[in-house]
């Protein structure tokens, strides 16, 4: 096994602590060279994905990000669920105050995907479903 391989097998994202945790302030990310495989066909999938993020306490480390960026390039996953999985991965170890991840698919049989997963939605989403309760509550009354 090359050394790359090796990287690549034993990838584990890395956070530093945030070194401005008073301000906000976006951070913006794009891999350009992103692959996984088609569950269908076992075809190799292209994309860019870009990640934005407002950090709270903690900032993700390039090469950890990268070295498992490139895990994918072995994983039989849709186009939806590779940025679903990466959105949530991110999510969940860094704890950002706002975090998007866009996976921009390179067309293939004439057709171009691009998947947009964001905290913004998932607000609006709560935000909806408590004001939807609270209007339920009243009408119980």
């Amino acid at each position: 096994m090359k050394y790359g391989e090796k990287a690549i097998k034993e990838a584990v994202l890395e956070v530093w602590n945030n070194p401005n945790p008073e301000r906000d302030y976006e951070v913006c990310i794009s891999f350009p060279e992103f692959t996984c495989l088609c569950p269908r066909s076992g075809y190799p999938d292209f994309a860019t994905i870009d990640i934005r993020y407002v950090p709270d306490k903690y900032i993700v480390e390039l090469k950890s990000l990268k070295l498992y960026l490139n895990a994918f390039r072995d994983k039989p996953v849709s186009h939806e669920q590779a940025t679903n999985i990466i959105y949530s991965r991110l999510y969940s170890t860094l704890k950002p105050r706002f975090l998007e991840v866009i996976g921009d698919f390179n067309p293939r049989g004439n057709v171009k995907t691009i998947v947009r997963v964001s905290s913004e939605k998932e607000r609006a989403r709560t935000e909806t479903v408590r004001r939807t309760e609270k209007s339920r509550r009243r009408a119980a009354t």
